[in-house]
């Protein structure tokens, strides 16, 4: 599998609405932890090391 870094989901303002109504009566702490969450369900869904790699790297402040 490659890392697809291109637009791939249908309505991307719909995903972006439900994360805003996730976190929206969360604390900073709370958000945090949820987004942490997230980010290793979606990691173990993708399953690929080297596609996790990947997107850490492009995922780095520049």
């Amino acid at each position: 599998m490659k890392l697809n870094v291109k637009a791939n989901i249908p309505r991307p303002d719909d995903f972006y609405q439900q994360l805003i109504v996730m976190q929206k009566d969360l604390s900073d702490d709370e958000v945090q932890l949820a987004n942490a969450k997230l980010i290793l369900i979606l990691a173990n869904h993708i399953g690929d090391m080297d596609v996790l790699s990947e997107a850490m790297q492009v995922a780095m402040p520049k």
